[in-house]
């Protein structure tokens, strides 16, 4: 048994016992379905908007995640308001910069967001995270296109530009903080087919990284655990379909064991 996974083990198990406050910034189309998955996983989630309340809401949290999916200019004021609350207090805060790369406004805006706070995650698909740092790769909707790059050297690239970790999720998940990187081999292709599963995992990730200090593990350990839960799920529910599919993944996020994340968990260190 590795030790990565080991440190995940414990983490899930902690992260249950503190029940750690994650405020979210998130886009309208999954704030039900991430405050679910928060709640079934153990985390408690908060969904604060309003510019007047942000920054009170920022510094008592455990983490702040910020979502650009359904971005808008008030929604965007109220996120740089929350993140410099956070950085002042310590808050570590997790950028899903959601479609990065499908308009120029969108792409201008993750920009902002990176520029004018301090990021402890960023977590995106290759296609977002190549936009945020300038490089080529093509985006369909708030979807990664095809690329030629290796979404490895593309990971270790923006988390030295940007000067934070980096999780890029694909068929294999890549973490890394510009210097140590894993690669996380669990998963369903089914995942793909609900709306909100990716923006769902950065809050998960802000929900580890509101227990663990050491973020590329926190990552580690969010990402091992959400896609554990995934594939058990996918298990369970793969004769009825997406639908089925949605209701199972929060079951399995409230039941998902140290022993599932043992006997499942696939890490690989690069």
């Amino acid at each position: 048994m590795s030790t990565e996974i080991e440190h995940a083990v414990r983490s899930l198990e902690r992260l249950r016992e503190q029940s750690p406050l994650v405020h979210n910034i998130t886009n309208v189309v999954v704030t039900n379905f991430t405050a679910n998955g928060l709640y079934a996983l153990g985390a408690s989630p908060v969904m604060a908007y309003a510019k007047e309340e942000v920054a009170d809401m920022a510094k008592i949290a455990g983490a702040l995640v910020l979502n650009i999916g359904t971005l808008t200019y008030d929604e965007v004021e109220s996120m740089l308001i929350a993140g410099k609350s956070a950085n002042e207090h310590g808050v570590p805060i997790i950028f899903d910069p959601v479609g990065a790369g499908a308009t120029p406004y969108r792409t201008k805006t993750a920009r902002q967001i990176v520029k004018e706070l301090d990021i402890a995650i960023i977590r995106g698909n290759a296609a977002e995270i190549a936009n945020v740092i300038g490089e080529t790769w093509m985006i369909k909707g708030v979807d990664a296109g095809e690329g030629s790059g290796d979404p490895v050297v593309l990971a270790r690239n923006a988390a030295k530009a940007l000067q934070t970790t980096i999780v890029i999720t694909g068929k294999e998940d890549v973490i890394t903080d510009g210097d140590t990187t894993y690669i996380v081999q669990n998963g369903h292709p089914i995942l793909t087919k609900v709306t909100g599963t990716g923006c769902l995992l950065s809050s998960v990730v802000g929900a580890f990284a509101a227990i663990e200090k050491d973020l590329v593990m926190a990552s580690l350990s969010a990402l091992v655990s959400y896609e554990v839960a995934a594939e058990i799920a996918a298990r369970k529910s793969e004769v009825e379909g997406p639908g089925s599919f949605q209701i199972e993944f929060l079951n399995q996020l409230s039941k998902v064991s140290s022993e599932d994340v043992r006997k499942l968990g696939k890490i690989i260190k690069v």
